[in-house]
Formats: structure tokens, C-alpha cells, sequence
């Protein structure tokens, strides 16, 4: 087991970086504006759903403590306007899993805190974050345990977080904050067991303001709307699958996607989309899951779909969730085990999941995040599941063709054409 040394030093390095970022803050946002605050939260949680590794071992709830460095709006940011002006941190987190065989991690993910009820004596925020997490152990390094652990197989995992924060003033730069939220950590099946572990948490700590009575010279900026109601989305991601324990088996997959988004608001799309997907995984004759036939016809590892596409804007990022159904699924025929009603391994179009330790339904979940890294072009990751079981993790490159209004463009602008800064045209 990594040692709490290394761990603590690992946290201490980590809460430097983001003091040193809080230094730096006025350069990133080009305000003036040197207010930041230091967050201390003590939680605890508990594991939802657990498998049935977790209870064999029986762990205690994991319990931990959060760290964070948060900056405030700088009002000077079209998203900053658009979203009632968030503000965005880098957290830190030591989390103790509950038990020895479960270990330890330290979790490392940028976050935003989106303004919702504010009052006189309090302020409700919604948090979402997400990142990476460092694991003390998992199955490779237990595996002369009674009871291996079979929640985790990387000590690199992904880490996404959620949930409701409530701070109380107690003086002009301490405020007391309580927070109420859920993580998940997984590897997206990159390697196998992964069963990944869902916590619900609470916690409750002190929010420090440093410099609290800087305000910003600047006046809030009034931002044009997008120039544009509708785009095109078009994109092509790949990943790496793992189907079993066994190293040597990694599957290559790939996707396509299609979609036309409707922009409802400045930091809101909506719309549909085609989506293509190729698993070398299913079938394969290499692996040794036994939860499908065997076959060496590719085009029956490939699933078709139409999908209902969300984007949430937040300057150049952009987060996604979308939920599709399989209209073309060569996998449902592959089962090992007969259907009492279709037989032969063969399920109908509109499958139901057939409980615990199945894998495939007929509709499917990616969410995720892209960033605009040259005007039409983002870089992306994005998780596939079905429900709460993840197939993959896969790592994409977009390119997103704008419509401009005829009344907008400017000097004569190309029509499919959005520079990353645009706002600063207008």
C-alpha cells in the first residue's frame, strides 16, 4: 500500500500548485480582481449500489477531506454573464475508502459553482466537477488478499462529482459551508474488474476570503448573443477496451457522430444526432468474458443509433450528455445464453437488461467534455454507458460548423466560420 507519506506529500504539492494559481489568478483572468478563497471540508459518505465485491469486503463509508481554491467572477467573460456569473476552482481530495484492501486516493479536478437561491443569511450553489483520482490500491496489488479487490484495476481513475452547496456568512471573509454531493470513480474499462464505486458524501467546513473587500474596477461588460442559432457537430473519438483480467486483451473502438444542436440560450443547445460505434471487444475470439458468441464478423461488433444531444456552454468548454437508442445492433443476436422467447441468443430490437452483470441495453448515455482549442475545432473525452454500467472511455477531435445569421456576420465573415473569441468582433 502507497504509504499516508507519499500521500500527504502528494496532497501538500498539490495544495501549493493551486495557492500558487491563486496568485497568479488576475493574469489568467485579465480583471484586476485578486479576490480568492480557501475551502476546508471534512466528509463523509457512503457507497451506493454496491457490488458484490464491496459486499464481501464490507468497507466503512469512505471519509476524507476536500480542499479547495475558488475564484470568483471577474464579469468579463461573455459565459461569466451568461451563467449569472459562477464561480470556478480547482479542488483537492484525500479520500479514506474504508478499508485496507479498498486503500486510499487523492483526487485532483477543476470545478464550477453555478449561483442558484441567494438570500441574506445564505447562498445555495449548485457544483460540478470532474478530474482524475489516484488510488492506493486496486486488484493487481491485493491480489494476496483473502478478498480482492474488485472495485478498482488502475490506480489512475476518472473522477466526476456533483451536488448542492450551501454557505453561511459568518464574517466579512469566513463563511461556513456545508455541502451535500455524489462522486463516481472508474477507469471506463480500460482494464478489467471495474466495477467502479458510486459515493454519496456530506461535509461540512470553513470557506476562507482572501482579500475580500477587492472589487473589481471594472464594470460588468454587456455581451452580444451568439451570432448563430443552429450548428453542425461532427466528430470521430477512439478508445482502448478491456474485456477481461487478462493484460494482453485490450480491443480498439471507435466512433462517428453526426448532430445538429439548437442554441435555446446563450450557454444551452439542444438536438439530435447519428451516432456509429465499433467495439473489437464483442465477439472477439481473443477474449474469454463468455457473455458473447464467438464471431470474426466485424460488422456485427458495430451499433447504429439516433440520439437526443444536450450542450452546456461554458466559454471553451463545452459539456455534453446525451441519450440515444440503437437502431442498428448486430449485439443483441450475440448472446451466449438463449432467450426463453427468441432463443438462439437473440433478443428483440427493444431489449430490457437481464439484471446483474449484463452489460448491453437498447439505449445508451455519453456525457462528457470538449474544449475549443482553434475556433471550429474542440478536443473531447466522452464516456458511453448503459445506465450506470460505463462501456468505455473514448478521446475524440470535433469540428463544429456554426450557421451564422445573415444579419450578423461581420466584414463579410464565411458563414461556417466561429473564431474562438467572437464576442470580441461585436
Amino acid at each position: 500500500m502507497v504509504n499516508r507519506r507519499f500521500l500527504t506529500t502528494l496532497l501538500c504539492l498539490l495544495l501549493c500548485s493551486g495557492i500558487a494559481a491563486a496568485k497568479d489568478a488576475n493574469k489568467f483572468y485579465k480583471s484586476g480582481n485578486d479576490r480568492f478563497s480557501f475551502k476546508v471540508q471534512p466528509f463523509m459518505g457512503t457507497y451506493l449500489m454496491p457490488s458484490s465485491n464491496l459486499s464481501e469486503i464490507n468497507p466503512n463509508g469512505p471519509a476524507g477531506l476536500n480542499l479547495g481554491v475558488e475564484f470568483p467572477s471577474s464579469q468579463q467573460r461573455p459565459w461569466q454573464q451568461y451563467l449569472n456569473n459562477p464561480t470556478v476552482g480547482l479542488g483537492m481530495s484525500y479520500i479514506d475508502m474504508g478499508h485496507k484492501t479498498m486503500g486510499e486516493g487523492i483526487a485532483v479536478y477543476p470545478y464550477i459553482m453555478l449561483n442558484g437561491f441567494r438570500s441574506q443569511y445564505f447562498n445555495l450553489k449548485v457544483k460540478l466537477g470532474s478530474g482524475l483520482v489516484a488510488l492506493s490500491q486496486h486488484y493487481y496489488k491485493a491480489l494476496d488478499e483473502p478478498i480482492p479487490n474488485k472495485t478498482f484495476a488502475t490506480t489512475l481513475n476518472a473522477y466526476l462529482t456533483g451536488g448542492l452547496n450551501l454557505e453561511f456568512p459568518i464574517t466579512r471573509n469566513i463563511t461556513l459551508n456545508g455541502e451535500l454531493g455524489f462522486f463516481h470513480m472508474s477507469n471506463g474499462r480500460t482494464r478489467e474488474p471495474n466495477k467502479g464505486a458510486n459515493v454519496l458524501y456530506g461535509g461540512v467546513g470553513l470557506v476562507a476570503t482572501i482579500n475580500p473587500t477587492a472589487e473589481d474596477e471594472r464594470q460588468p461588460i454587456t455581451f452580444p448573443d451568439l451570432p448563430y442559432k443552429w450548428s453542425l457537430n461532427i466528430t470521430a473519438a477512439s478508445g482502448v477496451h478491456a474485456a477481461d483480467r487478462t493484460d494482453a486483451n485490450r480491443f480498439a473502438i471507435f466512433s462517428f457522430h453526426v448532430g445538429a444542436i439548437y442554441n435555446t440560450c446563450n450557454w444551452h443547445g439542444i438536438g439530435l444526432g447519428a451516432d456509429l460505434f465499433y467495439n473489437d471487444a464483442i465477439g472477439n475470439p481473443m477474449t474469454n468474458r463468455g457473455m458473447y458468441r464467438i464471431t470474426n464478423e466485424r460488422w456485427r461488433r458495430m451499433r447504429g443509433g439516433l440520439s437526443l444531444n444536450n450542450e452546456f456552454k461554458f466559454g471553451n468548454f463545452t459539456a455534453m450528455l446525451d441519450w440515444g437508442v440503437y437502431l442498428f445492433n448486430p449485439v443483441r443476436n450475440l448472446y451466449a445464453n438463449d432467450h426463453p422467447i427468441y432463443g438462439q441468443g437473440r433478443r428483440p430490437l427493444f431489449y430490457k437488461s437481464e439484471g446483474t452483470g449484463t452489460d448491453e441495453r437498447f439505449h445508451y448515455i455519453r456525457f462528457g467534455i470538449k474544449y475549443r482549442v482553434y475556433d471550429n475545432i474542440h478536443l473531447q473525452a466522452l464516456a458511453k454507458t448503459h445506465m450506470h454500467i460505463c462501456e468505455l472511455i473514448e478521446f475524440g477531435i470535433s469540428y463544429q460548423i456554426p450557421f451564422v445569421h445573415k444579419g450578423k456576420r461581420i466584414n463579410n465573415k464565411k458563414i461556417f466560420h466561429h473564431r474562438r473569441n467572437w464576442w470580441k468582433e461585436y
